[in-house]
């Protein structure tokens, strides 16, 4: 065992703490991740990098040392896994589950690296680790050779864009250091890479635990001549340097405006190089300027580039804010509301085609709908498979729709403008992370038409407000009946209204769609789809659908402007509706001859801030009714 002494701190620290910041401030900073198949030595190889670079404190290698006794799998050896899998399930299955990151030095690069679990279970944490990282090492056991997570993890590092891969054949003092072993593996290995694009790789052989080719080329391996894997560490070009040759790309974080005499934008460059006087296009909105300053905490600079954060001023007063992107005028990224998309389903439930996520890019935060998808991909073998969803850790190929244009880049091209994330509305859960592969055409083609007749105009006309009165609870509660009575009331009134009931819908507009949630989700989308373009006509429009998902109804309410969509709660207990059972529908669900309905096999989600209950119960249709148009008027 090494002498501690030699794990001491730097002594500069103690010295003239300034000046070692100094020194480690200029340092370019390469992140990578390992990973390979379960217990290939993921761990043990970060351990070893971080005890080999003098990252160790001495209170840390007291605890390794003591830890290795009680907990290793090394004898009397240290076991460097111990020094990443920190938590009690990791030390006690020696497996790694969670996402690990450590940060070590070197005298000429800092590193930052992602010990990603190995089990299929946990892709989506190794999805996470490799979001961020320039480069991936991907460990092999010399002595079971290509695995099937070993093809799986290849496939995701490609397709999470990572250029740099360094194929590392592990445990070579396992197989006595034999180069036909290695070469054997290196030969499998070329041909499943190049058959998924990894055209170029780096191929080192190792030993984590005994420390071959880490730091320094070993005895072990004279046939070797290649780097050992720190100098190649050290050497990779990262890819923030290569971000700087691009056309400039910065996303708007926030509007600096201190006083009255300034307005600036600030925030990352994602590519590309600036200096004043350089013309740039605000995107998506399309107008132009030049760059007056560019703005730091320590003053302006003749010139930023890719990865600093910096406040632009402009030369004219255009309108840009928050999620707008500052590109370079004549090589700006393309603004579209329609594209296609290759995604990691990562939530427990399924994705619901047609359902309403916030989908953030970069600073950019739009709603987003998910057709459902071309085909799911099968990583072991690289089928395309059908399916109608996607379930935990699954990857598809589908189609987004979002609210409005959002500026983005293909993902093969910059990493920062076409990678993004969709969020559960409800739960604020991270639920996918996508990467965006091209526009859609149509998205192009279609436009909006301006009219000469606004929906205010429509509605002067008529002598009201549009309004959406949006009728939901269990079938048999007496949505149709009361939204019913609430029209007949309203016509006595001279308001003009249209009444959409769930049924009669299904016999046209929606004659297609099941009951399959993804059915129903997209029943609630045509509707208020229709309902909105019946308030842009200055109508009060009545709709009484189950609607059985939150997530729907509020899909409808931003469809809208604010104050016109009125969620009103018939709330009726299931025991009633289903003691009413006007269609016999209950019944038929009871015996199994109905399948989804929602309150037996289906769930109901009641509303939990509606803005209208009732209580069929204790009121008749007639009393809800007048009870409804109180709450609502005057309708101006």
């Amino acid at each position: 065992m090494n002498d501690q002494s030699s794990f001491q701190t730097d002594a500069l620290i103690a010295e003239d703490i300034d000046a070692y910041l100094e020194a480690h401030q200029h340092k370019s900073l390469l992140r990578f991740i390992t990973c390979g198949s379960v217990d290939d030595g993921k761990s043990t190889l970060i351990g070893r990098l971080l005890y080999d670079s003098k990252m160790i404190f001495e209170d840390q290698l007291a605890a390794l040392e003591s830890d290795s006794i009680k907990h290793g799998t090394q004898g009397a050896e240290i076991d460097f896994a111990l020094l990443v899998d920190g938590l009690a399930a990791e030390r006690e299955q020696g497996i790694t589950i969670d996402v690990a990151y450590r940060f070590f030095t070197t005298e000429k690069r800092k590193f930052i690296v992602a010990d990603t679990p190995g089990h299929e279970q946990y892709t989506r944490n190794m999805v996470t680790g490799a979001s961020t990282a320039d480069l991936a090492v991907i460990l092999i056991d010399a002595r079971k050779g290509v695995l099937q997570q070993t093809r799986r993890h290849s496939y995701l590092v490609h397709l999470l864009g990572i250029r740099h891969v360094v194929l590392a054949v592990n445990k070579m003092d396992l197989v006595g250091y034999d180069q036909a072993a290695f070469d054997a593996i290196l030969a499998d290995y070329r041909a499943f890479a190049t058959s998924i694009g990894i055209t170029t790789f780096t191929a080192i052989p190792i030993s984590g635990f005994k420390g071959d080719n880490i730091t320094a080329l070993s005895a072990n391996t004279p046939w070797y001549s290649g780097p050992a894997l720190i100098e190649h560490l050290e050497t990779v070009e990262v890819d923030a340097a290569a971000a700087q040759t691009q056309p400039f790309r910065m996303p708007v974080q926030w509007v600096n405006r201190p006083n009255l005499d300034f307005r600036g934008f600030a925030g990352q460059i994602a590519s590309g190089t600036i200096r004043p006087g350089d013309a740039v296009r605000i995107v998506p909105s399309g107008k132009t300027s030049t760059v007056k300053t560019i703005s730091t905490f320590d003053g302006d600079l003749p010139e930023a580039v890719a990865g600093q954060s910096v406040t632009l001023t402009l030369a004219d007063e255009v309108d840009c804010s928050r999620g707008d992107l500052i590109a370079a005028a004549g090589d700006p990224p393309q603004a579209s509301d329609q594209f296609c998309a290759t995604f990691v389903w990562m939530d427990e439930e399924a994705l619901k085609p047609g359902r309403g996520y916030w989908l953030k890019l970069g600073t950019q935060m739009v709603t987003a709908t998910v057709q459902p998808p071309k085909h799911e991909i099968d990583v072991n073998s690289l089928e395309h498979l059908a399916a109608k969803t996607l379930t935990l850790n699954a990857i598809g190929v589908a189609e987004f729709a979002t609210d409005r244009p959002i500026a983005f880049e293909p993902y093969s091209a910059n990493r920062q403008l076409g990678g993004f994330i969709l969020i559960d509305k409800f739960t604020n859960a991270t639920v996918a992370a996508g990467m965006i592969e091209f526009n859609l055409r149509r998205a192009d083609n279609v436009h909006w038409q301006p009219v000469a007749i606004t929906r205010d105009n429509h509605a002067g006309m008529k002598n009201q407000k549009p309004k959406v009165l949006w009728f939901t609870g269990l079938s048999g509660s007496g949505k149709s009946t009361i939204a019913n009575e609430v029209e007949k009331q309203l016509f006595v009134m001279n308001r003009h209204t249209f009444l959409l009931d769930g049924d009669n819908v299904r016999h046209g507009l929606n004659r297609d769609l099941g009951f399959t949630e993804a059915d129903r989700i997209e029943n609630i989308r045509r509707v208020g789809e229709v309902a909105k373009l019946m308030a842009d006509a200055g109508l009060i429009v009545l709709t009484a659908f189950i609607s059985p998902f939150r997530a729907e109804r509020q899909m409808v309410r931003e469809m809208l402007p604010e104050g016109e969509f009125i969620e009103i709660f018939v709330d009726t207990p299931l025991s009633v509706a289903e003691a009413r059972d006007v269609k016999g529908l209950y019944k038929k669900a009871r015996s199994g001859q109905l399948k989804n309905f929602t309150g037996i096999d289906s769930p109901y989600e009641p509303p939990e801030a509606p803005e209208i209950r009732v209580n069929t119960v204790d009121m008749t249709p007639e009393e809800a009714a007048r009870y409804i148009i109180q709450q609502i008027l005057p309708l101006k």
